[in-house]
């Protein structure tokens, strides 16, 4: 019999990445991280810089610049002069945070035929995991658990047959999508190391998808610290989903700005 020490302790290891990623939108808002910028401020505002709380940010005609804190993410659009921390009221992202983060490593599956119509959504799909690989655009992507890697397209009216194989040679490995199935494993014959290249192709595409891996180290849970981490690798598809899928309101300049 499992003693209650021991299944204490299991249990929490099980829920360790879903913890972390809904207390960190609580945590005390100790600064801004720019994650894009474009227009003239462009230069004073580069990816990865970090902004002090409570600080003023003035912007010009045609400035865009999106910040991203432990509430979410927020797009500053000029003319006009904004605070750097995020006010306490707003959206509530902690929800779709925790589902985007999830980390959780589940055992591999065979995935059944679906039986029935697919019809594809009238919205342009996005990835319900921040870690899946997203093999519709060619990309860095960074991974937290190289063992627990999986492929996400974000059309899955047909079966495919998607050809992986690696760019620095070797054999080619292939990955199977029922219709209907949108997530799929990554072959276990193929290394997920750092600065592994692979080729992905598949029948109707007009050239290969390139996916690169980068590995997250320890310490990279944090929202901010894990922004941080996309923006230095280049994991740019990873970023972009991260901010749309924590967006807040736009926020409207200080008055008497």
């Amino acid at each position: 019999m499992t003693s209650g020490k021991t299944f204490t302790k299991a249990a929490m290891m099980a829920i360790a990445p879903i913890a972390i990623v809904i207390v960190a939108p609580q945590a005390a808002q100790a600064e801004s991280i720019v994650v894009r910028a474009s227009g003239p401020s462009a230069g004073d505002y580069k990816p990865g810089k970090k902004l002090a709380d409570n600080i003023s940010i003035t912007l010009k005609a045609g400035d865009i610049v999106t910040l991203l804190d432990g509430r979410g993410t927020r797009t500053l659009r000029g003319p006009g002069t904004f605070g750097s921390t995020a006010s306490a009221a707003g959206t509530d992202t902690r929800t779709s945070l925790s589902s985007l983060l999830q980390t959780k490593r589940v055992r591999r599956a065979r995935t059944g035929a679906v039986r029935g119509a697919i019809v594809e959504p009238t919205t342009a799909p996005r990835s319900p995991n921040l870690w899946y690989v997203d093999i519709s655009q060619s990309s860095t992507a960074c991974v937290p658990d190289p063992a627990n890697v999986k492929l996400w397209r974000p059309s899955m009216t047909e079966d495919a047959d998607v050809v992986i194989t690696p760019a620095a040679g070797g054999e080619a490995s292939t990955v199977h999508f029922n219709a209907g199935q949108s997530v799929a494993w990554w072959p276990e014959g193929l290394s997920v190391t750092e600065g592994a290249q692979y080729a992905l192709s598949w029948p109707g595409l007009t050239q290969p998808v390139k996916i690169g891996f980068s590995i997250m180290s320890p310490g990279s849970e944090g929202l901010e610290n894990m922004a941080s981490v996309l923006i230095s690798r280049k994991c740019s598809a990873q970023l972009d989903l991260l901010v749309e899928t924590v967006a807040l309101p736009d926020p409207a300049p200080d008055v008497g700005s």
